[in-house]
């Protein structure tokens, strides 16, 4: 038996008729029926007409539960097509449930609730660049003086090279990011400037004050919980202040000057210590040398000394004789002498002494 003609009293199929609702004796509500006042209520929203009984015939009625059932659907499809999103490979996503940090999303495709989910994407990837210090304006040209540790001020503008590493702690932990990022790279620049010398700063350790201010400006956003990693810091065409440039190019020539003089000096230093150095070892050696032949000497006469003594003292007359005519032998070896034999003197006066004088000359 079909439910439109159960027993005669019109009743479906769990013993109730369609015109009492939901309600009554605990039975389920009749499908037509919800259908139907869904159907009343769509139409009184949208301006559409008909009684509580659906104004038309009984083909109206089903007519219209079927296009409330297919807009139904619509809505649930366009809702379930805005709960996934897509995370593209160089993103990630935060999702927000009523404004709070829920989880961090890789890239892919995702589902959350809407509207009770947010997603925020953010490009992770992307190399973001502050630079500071560049061009014309008034702002510009303070930001980029500043002073070096030996006093001088030159014109340094540099770039930040940065990127996004945690999305989160950048989207919530830092109000104005770029401000930051920039306030805490100019401060970091002009504490290793300050300390750093005008050569080192124009030329010669540009690559170690880049590091140094990458590394205090990483340290102090990290201390932030930022989530930014700083990619790399570029100084660019560093020059003193166009004010000051003649003077600043003169004091430089001075430098110049000084330190190609202090080299020549250096290098004839180089020249003349070591062979001074070698002079007075020469000597030294030689005096060395010196002494130890006068000691020797002194201790050998000293010894003979004491021999001739101990001899002296055994024969006196004998050696008295002797030192006599080794004295005598010292000093008759040097000198023009002539012998005469005492007991022929009568021949002097007949001998040319003074002409044998000249020929032994």
């Amino acid at each position: 038996m079909s439910w439109q003609n159960n027993g005669g009293n019109d009743r479906g199929p769990w013993g109730q008729g369609p015109n009492k609702g939901s309600g009554g004796g605990g039975q389920p509500p009749d499908i037509d029926e919800l259908i139907r006042k869904g159907q009343d209520k769509f139409k009184n929203i949208f301006g559409g007409s008909g009684g509580p009984n659906g104004g038309g015939g009984g083909g109206a009625t089903v007519g219209g539960g079927k296009s409330f059932s297919l807009i139904f659907l619509a809505l649930i499809g366009l809702w379930l097509y805005a709960c996934f999103y897509i995370v593209d490979t160089d993103e990630q996503a935060i999702v927000l449930r009523f404004g709070k940090w829920v989880e961090t999303t890789d890239p892919g495709m995702h589902f959350h609730f809407v509207p009770v989910d947010k997603v925020l994407i953010t490009k992770v990837t992307a190399i973001n660049v502050i630079q500071i210090g560049f061009g014309n304006s008034i702002k510009s040209q303070k930001e980029s003086q500043m002073l070096t540790g030996d006093e001088n001020i030159v014109e340094a503008p540099f770039s930040i090279m940065w990127r996004i590493k945690d999305p989160a702690a950048y989207q919530f932990n830092l109000k104005d990011r770029e401000l930051t990022i920039k306030s805490i790279a100019e401060s970091a620049m002009r504490e290793v400037v300050a300390k750093t010398d005008v050569q080192n700063v124009m030329t010669n350790n540009k690559d170690g004050i880049e590091i140094e201010v990458a590394q205090i400006t990483q340290g102090l956003l990290d201390r932030y919980g930022a989530g930014i990693e700083i990619s790399q810091v570029k100084m660019e065409n560093v020059r003193p202040p166009a004010e000051i440039s003649d003077a600043f190019n003169d004091v430089q020539k001075a430098e110049a000057d000084r330190e190609r003089t202090i080299s020549l000096a250096k290098l004839e230093q180089n020249k003349i210590v070591p062979k001074a150095r070698g002079e007075a070892a020469q000597m030294l050696q030689q005096a060395e040398a010196y002494k130890s032949k006068v000691v020797a000497e002194a201790e050998g006469e000293a010894s003979r000394f004491e021999a001739i003594l101990t001899e002296y003292s055994k024969a006196k007359d004998v050696t008295r004789k002797r030192l006599y005519l080794d004295t005598m032998q010292q000093v008759l070896s040097g000198t023009n002498k002539i012998v005469i034999d005492s007991e022929n003197s009568g021949v002097v006066p007949y001998l040319p002494l003074p002409e044998l004088n000249k020929k032994n000359q």
